[in-house]
């Protein structure tokens, strides 16, 4: 899903508003920004923030409260209109690749198995081969036929990155992708998503509290207090 002049996301006030008992919590407060195709954007801020909030409503896994969000020019909040499920559903299968701090591997599948499995519910054309192209880019295809288990922390994200790419997503949403990897892997897989970004033009939109990670991006964008504050 891309546009003409190379606008992937556009938010404008978004806002999202929690509430505990009788007390509102603007977790996310009036944020408005735009993230072009080929941008690598970095999140950071203490926890709490709205940082993962922000993410996930770009990424369409959470309605706004108010606020519009257009995705390659096609509005998907605004008004006080939102999408129905299905068009939301299709959105995030065809549009967006989701990697997580946690890897949501299936332990009872191999290496392989586990990078293929969205393409058991869903396969975009042109596709065919994607699976071995990901492993071998990646590092991993000597460890096709293993399973979780069996490989280390870093191996595991270099599979749930294959995963995320195996449908060949436009917007690339990373949270905290090395928030559970010492130094070396940490930087190995920031390695990964530069060459990702660099090299293939893939948009990446990544949450994290690793300065280090954050400095790879070519955008950094800081949280305070839901709102969103841009370095230079």
């Amino acid at each position: 899903m891309t546009t003409d002049n190379g606008v992937s996301l556009e938010a404008r006030g978004l806002t999202r508003v929690y509430c505990r008992g009788s007390e509102k919590i603007n977790a996310i407060d009036g944020v408005s920004l735009t993230i072009r195709r080929g941008d690598f954007v970095s999140f950071t801020g203490p926890s709490g923030s709205g940082k993962t909030t922000l993410v996930n409503l770009l990424g369409c896994l959470e309605n706004p409260s108010s606020g519009e969000l257009d995705l390659a020019g096609r509005s998907i909040f605004g008004g006080g209109k939102i999408l129905g499920e299905k068009a939301l559903t299709r959105i995030r299968r065809d549009t967006f690749g989701y990697i997580f701090q946690n890897f949501y591997l299936i332990p009872t599948l191999t290496v392989r198995e586990n990078v293929a499995l969205p393409l058991a519910f869903y396969k975009k054309p042109g596709v065919d081969g994607e699976v071995d192209r990901l492993l071998g880019m990646l590092g991993m295809n000597h460890r096709m036929h293993h399973l979780p288990g069996q490989i280390s922390g870093g191996e595991m994200q270099r599979v749930a990155i294959a995963r995320a790419l195996v449908n060949r997503p436009d917007i690339l949403l990373a949270d905290e992708p090395t928030g559970n990897l010492d130094t070396k892997r940490a930087r190995e897989i920031g390695e990964v998503l530069t060459d990702l970004n660099r090299s293939a033009g893939l948009t990446i939109v990544m949450v994290t509290h690793n300065p280090d990670m954050a400095r790879l991006g070519g955008r950094l964008i800081e949280m305070r207090d839901g709102q969103a504050f841009e370095s230079g």
